[in-house]
């Protein structure tokens, strides 16, 4: 195996590893010792879920999270200088895509170290993909304001830009907020602009459906404890 970080995606919700990774990444996983994680038990587990034989305790964790500082980031990148291979693992999908990652890329850039990523279930490429919506170009938001009189403005913005940039716009919401986002999208948005809500992707429950807002009223489903993504476009 080549000397690397390697950033390893992991499942979106609870379904089985063969669904969603290669097998390939399950050889790479087994010669890793050093993982950068954003929750060291869900890394645990995942990686158990990866593979029953593997010994937890002969591997090392570093903790990945907004209190992490770039001189421990730094500092976590020693055994990959020193020629072992090193994992970053976020708590779903993709690490450094819309997850905790990126700073450990960008520094290992910097250092010249080789960044390999690993194919697994991207919550944003997948929505994409199931919308029916502009895959040429999109955007991804994030989180929007929680206070009502800026998500409203924000909204409205970011259907400005679907008309005008011809660009899909994608953003999340905590789960227990889902309902209060969709009420704000069909009470802020144009009755034609089509809304997608991608729920539990590639999980049992998956719920993948587009229609345009005036559509959607009187007709959304129960997502109040569910990953979702919303996405706008024309």
């Amino acid at each position: 195996m080549e000397t690397a970080l390697y950033l390893l995606p992991v499942t979106l919700g609870d379904t089985s590893i063969e669904k969603v990774l290669p097998s390939y990444n399950k050889e790479i996983i087994s010669g890793i010792r050093y993982f950068i994680v954003e929750d060291v038990r869900s890394a645990r587990r995942f990686l158990k879920k990866v593979d029953r034989e593997i010994d937890i305790d002969a591997l090392t964790f570093y903790p990945l999270n907004k209190h992490t500082s770039p001189e421990d980031i730094s500092g976590y990148l020693q055994p990959l200088v020193g020629g072992a291979s090193m994992g970053v693992i976020s708590e779903a999908g993709c690490p450094a895509v819309a997850d905790p990652g990126a700073d450990v890329v960008a520094i290992a850039q910097r250092k010249k170290l080789k960044v390999v990523p690993l194919v697994g279930p991207s919550s944003i490429i997948l929505s994409v993909m199931a919308s029916g919506f502009n895959g040429q170009s999109f955007a991804f938001h994030g989180y929007l304001p929680i206070e009502p009189g800026e998500r409203a403005k924000k909204l409205k913005t970011l259907e400005q830009r679907v008309y005008a940039e011809n660009q899909t716009q994608l953003f999340i919401e905590t789960p227990y907020r889902n309902h209060k986002m969709i009420e704000d999208i069909l009470l802020n948005c144009r009755p034609q602009t089509k809304l997608c809500i991608a729920a539990d992707i590639t999980c049992e429950g998956e719920y993948i459906q587009t229609r345009t807002v005036k559509d959607w009223k009187g007709h959304v489903p129960e997502l109040s404890k569910i990953p979702c993504i919303f996405l706008l476009y024309k």
